[in-house]
């Protein structure tokens, strides 16, 4: 049956935004007029997700007053850092409020546009326990590159390698035996160098690279680019 659960990281601070950025969380920073996060899941909605967990920490309560407990067509439920989890112990907390046995993750501070039900396929097609959708960008210095293989994640590059390709775009698929593995660690860890990377070992990491509008507003030059690209959307 087809996942319509959604997980998504909302816990930022924003700290590399602050002197564009008032003292909110990093997900609520305005762009073109709404918070940027709407986005997000205006994109979930209308790609047939139904239930979104928003895992947060950080001025919690401000995205609650913010969001709400509907959005859409989807319900909205809270999963709130009491101390700082890290990512994937965010994740693995969340997994805590799902109804379903398989989740999509991923971050409120990136936008990307995919199908999730095709990063899905292409997870259960490869018969791995996760998937991840890859975006190609014209410099993967920020972000570090990924080398697929077959269908698969074969590697992710340290970063600060130069020229184009495909990068971790932050969105998953976890299966239920994903989801099994990630809540058997110990919080605080990170999703990344301590959930993904041990997958890729195992060859346990599919690749959707059928992506596209890959945008990080982490940084104020991002961020910038943020209210054109949406702005020229509206």
């Amino acid at each position: 049956m087809e996942c319509k659960e959604a997980i998504i990281l909302a816990g930022g601070k924003g700290t590399r935004l602050r002197a564009v950025v008032a003292d909110i969380p990093k997900p609520l920073a305005p762009v073109a007029g709404r918070p940027f996060l709407a986005f997000v899941l205006d994109s979930l909605a209308a790609n047939g997700i139904r239930r979104c967990i928003l895992a947060t920490g950080y001025l919690s309560e401000t995205i609650e007053q913010a969001i709400g407990s509907r959005w859409a067509n989807m319900d909205i439920s809270y999963s709130v850092e009491s101390q700082p989890l890290g990512t994937g112990g965010a994740v693995a907390q969340a997994v805590e409020a799902l109804r379903g046995d398989s989740a999509h993750v991923l971050n409120g501070d990136t936008f990307l546009r995919y199908s999730p039900r095709q990063l899905e396929q292409q997870t259960r097609v490869c018969g791995t326990e996760a998937g991840v959708a890859l975006a190609e960008v014209e410099s993967v210095s920020r972000y570090g590159a990924v080398e697929v293989i077959d269908g698969k994640v074969a590697a992710f590059q340290e970063k600060g390698m130069i020229g184009p390709g495909l990068i971790n775009a932050g969105s998953y698929f976890l299966t239920a035996a994903a989801l099994a593995g990630l809540v058997q660690h110990r919080a605080p860890f990170s999703f990344e160098t301590q959930f993904l990377h041990p997958l890729v070992g195992r060859g346990q990491l599919a690749a959707y690279t059928r992506t596209a509008q890959f945008i990080d507003i982490g940084i104020p030059d991002d961020y910038a680019r943020a209210q054109l690209q949406f702005g020229s959307n509206s």
